[in-house]
């Protein structure tokens, strides 16, 4: 009996400014049409989710791929992570610098390897030797993003809350999907926050943490101040809530204020059940997100 498929994006939580809101849409919904070409020709979650991504990784509206935040060093360094619900199997890749596309080598992790996660030039010898090419890290850099560097490294030692908080920029982008086959997958990819120390990994390519997916409990996706969502194990924390019986759609709700109310943190989340029930939900003035199902699809930047 085939089940009919759904796609969530999301191309990450945060005051998205006026100008960038077009750019924001148009790329959610990219990756939403490049998903559900895999999901409409009968392909898998995991294939939907990787398309998805990797669309938003090329994308340099994104915290993702080229055209992500710099460290404090000035350099690109990504994270992503990939989980198949119908067999907890999951690639993972850390603080990489030469991948346009982190997500696949994390597909490559999870197909080829007996291993879970790798890091640094690891992760980058791994991709390689399995046919991703890699690039040298100028090529993830864009002007954009120098000059966005600068202007926060002259202000740093003012401490601005707004910017040390967060809610300056989290583009993070992810994926859950349902394919016609009733399993589910996740992935979530990113470039991590604005100066951040060289080395540090956030939560978006942990698994339960910033990604999860489990046949018998949901797929999650979560974007935005990393640390605190890190404490919670925060997308596990509601793929439980759902395995419990509640549904998806005030699970994502519970599980952003729980965020808030526990640890002062702000983001956003896609939650999505292999009976297709979904929920999207955020905390900070603006998400990027689309959705599609055989019946409908939408999109937006507020929930």
């Amino acid at each position: 009996m085939q089940t009919d498929p759904v796609l969530l994006v999301h191309g990450g939580a945060w005051a998205i400014p006026d100008d960038m809101v077009e750019a924001h849409l148009n790329g959610v919904r990219n990756a939403m049409a490049a998903g559900w070409q895999v999901l409409s020709q009968g392909g898998t979650a995991l294939d939907a989710v990787e398309e998805s991504v990797v669309v938003m990784e090329d994308d340099e509206t994104f915290d993702a791929g080229r055209g992500s935040f710099l460290n404090r060093d000035g350099r690109v360094q990504l994270d992503a992570l990939i989980m198949d619900g119908s067999t907890l199997r999951a690639g993972g890749v850390g603080c990489v610098e030469h991948l346009r596309n982190p997500v696949r080598a994390a597909r490559k992790i999870l197909s080829e390897s007996p291993h879970v996660y790798f890091v640094g030039e690891g992760a980058e010898r791994f991709a390689e030797e399995h046919g991703v090419p890699l690039c040298e890290n100028e090529d993830l850099v864009i002007p954009r993003e120098v000059a966005r560097l600068r202007e926060f490294q002259a202000h740093d030692a003012e401490k601005k809350p707004d910017l040390f908080a967060g809610l300056l920029s989290h583009d993070t982008v992810g994926a859950v999907a349902l394919d016609r086959h009733g399993n589910i997958a996740a992935s979530t990819s990113t470039g991590g926050t604005l100066n951040k120390a060289p080395g540090r990994l956030g939560d978006s390519s942990l698994i339960g943490c910033g990604c999860y997916a489990d046949n018998k409990s949901a797929a999650a996706s979560t974007t935005g101040w990393g640390e605190p969502i890190m404490k919670l194990v925060l997308a596990k924390w509601a793929a439980d809530r759902v395995a419990s019986g509640n549904l998806p759609e005030w699970v994502a709700a519970e599980a952003i204020n729980y965020l808030q109310s526990r640890v002062q943190g702000h983001g956003g989340m896609i939650l999505l059940d292999a009976r297709g029930r979904f929920g999207i939900a955020h905390n900070t003035p603006r998400m990027a997100w689309a959705i599609r199902t055989v019946k409908d699809q939408s999109s937006g930047i507020e929930r």
